[in-house]
């Protein structure tokens, strides 16, 4: 027990979308009458809608972060990773950056532990390309980008020239697009100011094996957004994919061989292995929960965000995708939810009403359809801004200050050179994502 005014003990495993607002709902609901605990392999809430535009030079790393210590002062921060659940014993151990570990107790248990990159067994690329689902991977991929044109315009090969001048993005979901969009504005920007690439075609391809971009979204908009990067000369292959990856070259499924030294993986991501080794029932590596995400068979565990398999009780039969709106909606809910069975307030089942998807394209453009109302060009640039700076849970002006600033005064970009490819695998056995 945490003494008479905190009669109950919640951890909460993660701090992504789901786990970070399920903590601060959970606190505004229960207030001091109950010890919340966040766990977290970082120290910060990393707003990933907006690291596209991290990527391509527009926003400051710093500026889509938030501290953890900062925004859950009234609760217990642990900066560890979660190595075991103890469900019988109601224990959750867990493992510090510089090699301490340690254990707590709960009476109720929050598991957002997030998702990972999605690995396919292609040859070569495990080894070759680089992820997209980290800070860390944002700044590097930044930095990859301005050394490669930079390298490019003092080449005397125009192979190397040219390989280095192309990137290949797999994934055209939102954030595949958003990384080509954002990139290719990126490029176009420093080529502009180096010389040495006067005359040189720099190449974005942008692969996937769906029919469309952004499959997900309406085809009208699936259709804008096709154009806008179409227009800038992003080269949308559809149908296609990566079938082999090299250090220089990537051959596609047609078999046409593409030179290259940049191979970006935006596939998608998959459950956190926390969830599936906790001998619980799971539904493509997502923790089976019920409407009111709690845990079938785990006395007081709850869990939402990627790693959770929740109802979709719009759609009998199906789950809620793995989605930034989702992870933030069920987060609230469950923490209600949780409270609820302390005996404070009401439970209800987490039922979500879409309110749409804003995809941003770089410059003026983008593709949005809030309340489905579709959408492009500037309005849906203006709403998609708005959006985000609405949804922020910090850092607003400084995110404002960035697209002012970078809408006025030159492109400042250089290459820090702080991340390696080597801290930042692709391999989902290295690699957490907490949500």
């Amino acid at each position: 027990m945490a003494g008479p005014h905190k009669q109950h003990r919640v951890v909460i495993v993660g701090a992504g979308f789901a786990g970070f607002n399920a903590a601060r709902e959970l606190f505004r609901v229960a207030g001091a009458s109950i010890e919340i605990v966040v766990i977290n392999s970082t120290d910060y809430f990393l707003y990933l809608p907006l690291m596209p535009q991290v990527a391509g030079g527009l926003l400051e790393p710093r500026h889509v972060l938030v501290s953890l210590p900062g925004r859950l002062r009234k609760m217990r921060f642990v900066l560890g990773t979660v190595s075991h659940i103890d469900l019988e014993q109601k224990v959750v151990h867990w493992a510090g950056p510089e090699g301490a570990s340690g254990q707590v107790g709960y009476d109720r248990l929050i598991l957002t532990a997030g998702s990972v990159n999605k690995l396919l067994p292609v040859p070569g690329v495990a080894d070759y390309a680089h992820g997209f689902r980290g800070i860390a991977e944002a700044v590097y991929l930044r930095d990859h980008i301005t050394r490669q044109l930079e390298l490019a315009a003092v080449a005397t090969d125009p192979e190397e020239r040219a390989s280095r001048c192309t990137f290949v993005v797999v994934g055209a979901g939102y954030t595949g697009t958003e990384v080509a969009a954002q990139g290719q504005s990126l490029t176009t920007r420093l080529g502009r100011r180096m010389p040495g690439l006067a005359g040189q075609q720099i190449r974005w391809l942008l692969l996937d094996t769906a029919p469309r971009v952004l499959p997900e979204l309406d085809p009208h908009l699936s259709k804008s957004a096709d154009r806008v990067l179409r227009r800038r000369g992003v080269e949308v292959r559809t149908g296609q994919s990566v079938a082999q990856a090299s250090e220089d070259c990537v051959q596609l499924s047609t078999g046409e061989k593409v030179p290259t030294r940049s191979l970006i993986w935006c596939v998608g991501v998959r459950p956190d292995r926390l969830a599936g080794g906790l001998g619980l029932e799971t539904n493509r590596g997502r923790l089976v929960v019920d409407e009111f995400m709690a845990v079938p068979g785990a006395s007081g565990a709850y869990a939402c965000g990627d790693c959770a398999a929740v109802p979709d009780l719009t759609r009998p039969g199906q789950i809620t995708g793995m989605t930034a709106q989702h992870a933030q909606r069920q987060g609230k809910q469950v923490a209600r939810n949780v409270a609820a069975s302390l005996g404070i307030g009401k439970a209800a089942p987490y039922e979500h009403h879409d309110l749409g998807f804003l995809v941003d394209l770089g410059g003026l453009s983008a593709a949005a359809n809030p309340l489905r109302v579709p959408l492009s060009g500037l309005p849906a640039n203006v709403v998609t801004r708005a959006y985000h700076l609405n949804a922020m849970s910090g850092n607003r002006m400084r995110v404002f200050t960035d697209w002012t600033l970078n809408a006025v005064t030159p492109l400042e970009a250089t290459s820090l050179a702080v991340v390696t490819a080597e801290s930042i695998p692709l391999d989902v056995n290295h690699q957490r994502t907490m949500d």
